[in-house]
């Protein structure tokens, strides 16, 4: 039997946005397509109880829609939220080092950042335990308003590669 995890980590990326075009990257809005997306994401970690405690938001208006309309379906304080240039340029690394810097009383933490970022940071953490359909999904990448939910047993300051558990990636429908 499983003791409860000390903490939850879910990590979204953001929904469908606009295709490249004469908007620098960061100024790219979600498409149409895209705020059902994220709507529906929202209504689906309810749904799941995966509520955030903290929240990490890339920088880039994308991102920034995607909590919005998240936030909606989850119905949790704006306050919860820190938006991060820190979070639009990380890498999986240096997003390691963010989650490292949290505190513990955050019980569940969402990041809604970018691609390749999201998926390579879930297979980098998933450990033993971890489920092998969610692992070999996110070891191709994931699709646009993906998020993938793992467990810690530990503190955030000891999060390390193959530390977590992997146990699901949902993709929209």
């Amino acid at each position: 039997m499983r003791v409860n995890p000390a903490h939850q980590l879910v990590l979204l990326r953001h929904a469908t946005a606009e295709p490249a075009g004469t908007l620098d990257d960061p100024l790219r809005p979600l498409a149409l397509a895209g705020r059902r997306q994220a709507a529906e994401v929202g209504t689906a970690l309810r749904a799941a109880g995966v509520v955030p405690d903290l929240v990490l938001v890339s920088s880039a208006v994308r991102t920034r829609q995607t909590w919005d309309l998240v936030r909606a379906g989850l119905d949790v304080p704006a306050d919860v939220a820190r938006v991060s240039e820190d979070v639009y340029s990380a890498g999986v690394r240096s997003l390691l080092g963010l989650l490292r810097g949290l505190d513990e009383s955050a019980g569940t933490v969402l990041v809604v950042g970018h691609e390749p970022t999201v998926s390579q940071t879930a297979a980098a953490l998933a450990g033993p335990g971890s489920d092998d359909a969610a692992v070999a999904r996110v070891r191709v990448g994931v699709p646009t308003a993906a998020w993938s939910v793992l467990e810690l047993d530990g503190p955030w300051a000891a999060l390390e590669p193959d530390s977590a558990r992997l146990l699901r990636v949902v993709s929209p429908a």
